[in-house]
């Protein structure tokens, strides 16, 4: 199963394709927004308003074998704990060995630009040099995963 942290990722549609490919369940999890989907692959879920809702859906349901596509930090760290894997929009994989190192850093910036009011913005923004990373990582994933009986 791959759960889509779907507020504003740029790369929806990429994991649909791909998912299609493998035959691999995709859920969108959101707070409003998107678009239902019809392909039988895909379901949407539309969670109440508030703070980290999508969030607190995925990290409940998710399990080991799973796959969480998210470019929020914590919910990463909560994926990892349950034994899922977490791949960021930009290609990057978040795992047990390197989720400790990115939660730590967040905070540091998170400090950082409380401390700093003119520290302000996020980071880089998204390029089609990362669509494509993304689409490459997430196809070596679903290919490592052990395929089904018949």
């Amino acid at each position: 199963m791959i759960y889509v942290d779907a507020d504003a990722c740029p790369v929806r549609d990429e994991v649909l394709r791909v998912a299609e490919r493998h035959g691999v369940a995709v859920v969108y999890v959101a707070n409003g927004g998107i678009r239902p989907s019809r392909h039988p692959l895909a379901r949407v879920i539309v969670v109440d308003q508030g703070a980290d809702a999508a969030d607190k859906w995925i990290a409940e349901r998710i399990g080991p074998g799973d796959l969480c596509v998210t470019a929020d930090i914590p919910l990463a760290a909560r994926v990892v704990e349950a034994g899922g894997l977490v791949l960021a929009p930009d290609g990057a994989r978040l795992d047990a060995r390197n989720i400790g190192e990115k939660l730590a850093t967040r905070d540091l910036m998170a400090d950082l630009r409380a401390a700093d009011p003119f520290r302000q913005g996020g980071g880089r923004s998204f390029r089609p040099a990362d669509r494509s990373r993304f689409l490459e990582a997430l196809e070596r994933e679903l290919r490592a995963l052990p395929k089904p009986a018949p």
